[in-house]
C-alpha cells in the first residue's frame, strides 16, 4: 500500500510547478479565468509522471492513461478555444473584487495553488489504478466503461451548447435541447461519471480509501463550484432559466416535469 501512496505523492511539485506557469499566463493576461484551461491538464500531467515510474505498464494503467488523455486534452481544447480571448467570468471577477488590492499576489494561493492541491487529491484513484501491479478484473472493467461513458457524454454535451451558443438567433434564449432537455448540467453529470469510473479502477485494485477523490468530485460540482455556483443568481440575471428550473433535473438525467 506505501508503494502506492507513494505514487500518489510523487506528482504534487509538478503540479505546483504547472500552477506557478498558470499563474503567470494568467496574470499576465489580466484573467484568473484561464485556470479553468489548466485543470483537466493537471490530471493529465500527474497521469504522466505516474506513468513514468513504473517499470511496465499493464492493462489498467494503459486504460487509466487512455481515458485520462482523452478526457484532459478533449476538455482543455475546448475551455482554450471558448476562454482564451473571452473576458474574465464573473465567477472569477467576484473573486477578484473581494480580493482586491493585490489580488494579483493573492490569486497564486487562492485560486491556482487551491485548484493544484484539489486536483493532487482528486488524482488519488488514478495514480493508484497506474501503479498497481495486479490484473484487471470484472469492477475495473466496469470502472473503465463508466468512465468512458462519462468522457463520451460530457464531450457530447459542450458540443450541444457550442452550437447552441454559436447560433445568433438563440441570444438570450435557455438551452434546453439534446441532453440539456435532461439535466441543467449534462457535462457535470459526465464529469461525475468520469471520476466514480476511475475509482472502480482504483477499488478493483484494492484501494478502497481513495474513495475521498470521487465523494470530493461530487461536492464540488454539485455544492461548490459547479452547479450551486451557476445557478446562485442566474434566475435573476436570465428570468425564463426559473422555468428551466422548475421543468428539468438539475443533475442526474430524468425526464421533463410537465406543469
Amino acid at each position: 500500500m506505501m508503494t502506492l501512496v507513494y505514487s500518489w505523492l510523487t506528482p504534487a511539485p509538478a503540479l505546483l510547478a504547472l500552477a506557478l506557469i498558470a499563474w503567470a499566463i494568467a496574470t499576465v493576461r489580466r484573467n484568473a479565468g484561464l485556470v479553468d484551461i489548466f485543470w483537466p491538464l493537471f490530471f493529465l500531467l500527474g497521469g504522466v509522471v505516474c506513468a513514468a515510474l513504473v517499470e511496465t505498464l499493464g492493462v489498467r494503467a494503459l486504460l487509466v492513461m487512455l481515458l485520462l488523455t482523452a478526457w484532459a486534452l478533449r476538455l482543455a481544447t475546448y475551455l482554450a478555444l471558448r476562454n482564451w480571448n473571452a473576458p474574465e467570468d464573473h465567477r472569477y471577477r467576484a473573486i477578484r473584487a473581494r480580493n482586491e488590492p493585490g489580488f494579483a499576489w493573492k490569486s497564486l494561493y487562492l485560486v491556482f495553488g487551491l485548484q493544484a492541491v484539489l486536483a493532487w487529491l482528486i488524482f488519488a484513484p488514478v495514480a493508484v489504478a497506474i501503479a498497481s501491479p495486479t490484473t484487471l478484473g470484472w469492477l475495473g472493467g466496469l470502472g473503465a466503461a463508466l468512465a468512458a461513458f462519462g468522457v463520451a457524454f460530457e464531450a457530447m454535451a459542450d458540443a450541444q451548447l457550442a452550437r447552441f451558443k454559436a447560433d445568433a438567433a438563440n441570444k438570450g434564449e435557455v438551452m434546453n435541447r439534446g441532453l440539456w432537455r435532461y439535466s441543467r448540467h449534462p457535462n457535470y453529470f459526465g464529469e461525475f461519471c468520469v471520476w466514480w469510473g476511475f475509482y472502480l479502477l482504483a477499488l478493483d485494485a484494492g484501494a478502497w480509501w481513495t474513495a475521498f477523490s470521487p465523494v470530493l468530485m461530487t461536492v464540488l460540482l454539485l455544492r461548490v463550484s459547479g452547479v450551486a455556483l451557476l445557478e446562485r443568481d442566474i434566475g435573476e440575471r436570465r428570468p425564463a432559466y426559473r422555468d428551466y428550473v422548475a421543468r428539468t433535473n438539475a443533475f442526474f438525467p430524468g425526464a421533463p416535469r410537465n406543469l
